[in-house]
């Protein structure tokens, strides 16, 4: 009779590619697989209704992989240190297994886990899986993390990159003396995002599921790669690939995706083809930085890198930050990825750094409280990610530029040189005159008529009062 090992499913919702998932079942053919509603996630306050949406869709294909690979994805619900090891032991389970993360919560969670489940008799194996490279093995030449992204990049790149994993052979499920057993210890049906408490009744800005994913990657490796760092920029047009939500989860390996770039890289018929995918790989590799800083510096997660900010005097106007939050400043560019964020679970991530910019050195409020809001709202919120470029944008993290101020009207001038993307989601201003529009220089009288507001700050007046804040916050330091 076959061993038993529970594989955990985390941020690798899918069954191929999968480098836990394979060392299992290359140690038994009974492999099942859970996914914890973990409480102490699920009741944080920021957590977005349009995120675990799209959560419980890769759920529910990756519940359909595993009854066609002749086994069964099983739900369970608490305090993942709690519920699995009792559901383990109940199953008379050999292992559980699981790949790794970066957030501090995931590695407290893991540790507490191990621990119950060893002293349990439990044989536990943990992987990484969700980075080409493991934080642990892209280090400086004196054996320290990095903290500027060039060097990292540099070094990342220079490392051969593992393949995707073959697909694996089929799986055995539960006896129905098992499956009784697990209904015992508390497996549940695939809840609904409403039973979970969380609302969103429009349409997912990326279908969920492995599929889904695997077919998008498939289209932007055609031919929008070819021309990623020309138009990847512009928020108006489709130059991104889109698949920020998929990699946060796991739907697709990344192996698989940086394969798919070598690939492409092969068949570029010239130096600018060629340019091009590099420019997303090194997009993948931002990702790399972001996550082993968090790895490495937990205390990101909980505050600015550099000292400057560390009591830096924010206005921090709740008045204002409403008007931020609901695209509201009079400032049309920000109005209108705020706008996007609110309505689809997404923002386009040229618009993501300057609506930061906007929000810590226009508002002059604490970078901790865009941080939180897009966590609140974004279909691809990832701590690690999300920290990461909050304080790029803030000026507060590690950044060899750390004094870095974007003009909403310059921006909007050359990232939507006809006004397309503003009048989308700032439809009342659909009718403006393009140069106003881009400009922010809308007339009071016209912005009364058409129902939109004026600018709640003067951009060049904040700009060089953050400026004198930041140098005093210096001064006070040395």
């Amino acid at each position: 009779m076959s061993e038993l090992i529970l594989f955990w499913h985390r941020r690798d919702l899918r069954i191929s590619d999968n480098i836990g998932l394979a060392n299992a079942r290359n140690i038994t053919p009974k492999v099942i697989g859970v996914f914890c509603l973990d409480f102490n996630i699920l009741k944080a306050d920021d957590i977005a209704p349009a995120r675990v949406t799209y959560l419980l869709g890769c759920l529910q294909e990756l519940q359909q992989r595993y009854i066609e690979n002749g086994s069964e994805l099983l739900i369970l619900q608490g305090v993942p240190s709690e519920v699995i090891p009792k559901f383990a032991k109940a199953l008379e389970a050999k292992a559980v297994y699981w790949n790794l993360d970066v957030e501090p919560y995931a590695k407290e969670r893991d540790r507490a886990l191990s621990r119950i489940l060893a002293r349990e008799g439990i044989e536990v194996n943990t992987f990484w899986d969700q980075l080409l490279h493991d934080p642990e093995e892209i280090l400086t030449g004196n054996g320290t993390p990095y903290s500027v992204y060039t060097p990292y990049w540099k070094n990342w790149n220079s490392k051969a990159k593992a393949a995707p994993l073959p697909p694996l052979e089929p799986f055995m499920g539960l006896t129905e003396k098992e499956q009784e057993t697990a209904k015992e210890m508390g497996v549940i049906p695939l809840p609904s995002a409403k039973d979970l408490g969380f609302y969103w009744d429009k349409p997912l800005f990326l279908a969920p599921g492995e599929k889904v994913a695997q077919s998008k990657l498939e289209r932007f490796c055609d031919r929008v790669i070819y021309e990623y760092d020309e138009k990847r920029n512009f928020p108006a047009i489709g130059g991104t690939s889109e698949l920020s939500a998929a990699i946060k989860f796991g739907v697709i390996g990344i192996r698989t995706i940086w394969q798919k770039t070598v690939n492409v890289m092969a068949n570029c018929h010239n130096s600018i083809q060629r340019e091009n995918v590099q420019t997303w790989q090194q997009e993948l590799a931002w990702r790399e930085f972001y996550q082993q800083a968090l790895y490495h510096f937990p205390e990101l997660a909980e505050g600015p890198y550099r000292e400057t900010f560390k009591n830096f005097p924010w206005d921090n106007n709740k008045v204002k930050f409403e008007a931020w939050c609901q695209g509201q400043t009079g400032y049309p560019i920000i109005d209108a990825a705020m706008r996007q964020l609110n309505e689809t679970g997404w923002m386009h991530n040229r618009c993501r750094m300057i609506v930061a910019s906007f929000l810590t050195k226009d508002l002059i409020i604490n970078w901790q409280w865009g941080e939180k809001y897009f966590m609140q709202k974004l279909i691809d919120g990832d701590l690690a990610a999300n920290n990461g470029g909050w304080q790029w944008s803030a000026s507060s993290g590690m950044d060899p530029k750390p004094l870095r101020i974007f003009n909403p009207a310059t921006q909007a001038q050359k990232f939507d040189q006809n006004g397309d993307y503003i009048r989308r989601w700032v439809p009342e201003l659909k009718r403006v005159d393009t140069k106003a529009l881009l400009t922010g220089k809308i007339t009071p009288l016209e912005a009364r008529s058409r129902g939109y507001v004026a600018p709640i700050v003067d951009h060049n007046e904040q700009q060089r009062r953050f400026k004198e804040l930041y140098q005093q916050q210096k001064a006070d330091l040395r």
